[in-house]
């Protein structure tokens, strides 16, 4: 039995749905790649865990992507997204996972933003789910890169509505919608996300890194 063909590109992430959301994405775009196995996560790939220290969306992911790249030698591919709401001056921002104080309690964030948000009247409780997306590939003895950035723009409830998504997806309702992003369906949500648009965004360069 032949052995796998060995990994070209690595995610910069341990979220299996991401992983998959990107392997979907380059699924017949270049002729001999395996998507399904030579498009790897950080963890398959050896990659460490690396510290977001930027202050913008774009500085975390290129910090994520070139570190990923110089670790695994590999083409790398990272994001990093958030929500940003007008009236918080766009808080919670790179801080959206933890705004609560805990990364990823999603029910402690959604109560607290409500909370801040309480007297603010419908009409200007406007917001956007943004995402920056960064592919790095090693070059020489140096590290090539870019980023693109998508944006979803919409309304934040009152309340939180829906069982679908993650994280903020209850709240806000994208524009020109009257669901809330977890009213959607993955193939509507993925569509119009910001996450879809920057990768998307970014997926010639990708190509073009890869063929």
């Amino acid at each position: 039995m032949p052995d796998a063909p060995a990994p070209r590109l690595v995610l910069a992430t341990r979220n299996a749905g991401k992983l998959r959301e990107l392997r979907e994405l380059l699924r017949g775009q270049v002729p001999g790649l395996d998507v399904d196995t030579q498009v790897v996560d950080a963890a398959t790939a050896g990659a460490p865990d690396v510290v977001e220290t930027g202050t913008t969306f774009e500085e975390n992911a290129l910090l994520k992507a070139e570190q990923t790249a110089r670790a695994t030698g590999m083409i790398a591919v990272a994001d990093d997204s958030g929500l940003a709401v007008d009236v918080l001056g766009g808080a919670p921002g790179i801080f959206s996972a933890r705004w609560a104080g805990r990364h990823g309690d999603d029910a402690a964030n959604l109560e607290l933003l409500l909370a801040q948000l309480s007297d603010i009247p419908a009409e200007r409780r406007g917001a956007a789910f943004v995402c920056a997306a960064a592919l790095a590939l090693p070059v020489g003895g140096g590290i090539g890169s870019r980023t693109e950035r998508g944006e979803l723009r919409g309304t934040l409830l009152a309340a939180p509505r829906g069982a679908g998504g993650f994280g903020y997806d209850p709240l806000l309702v994208p524009t020109g919608l009257d669901r809330s992003c977890a009213e959607l369906s993955s193939e509507e949500k993925n569509a119009i996300s910001h996450r879809g648009i920057a990768f998307r965004a970014l997926l010639p360069h990708l190509v073009d890194a890869l063929t």
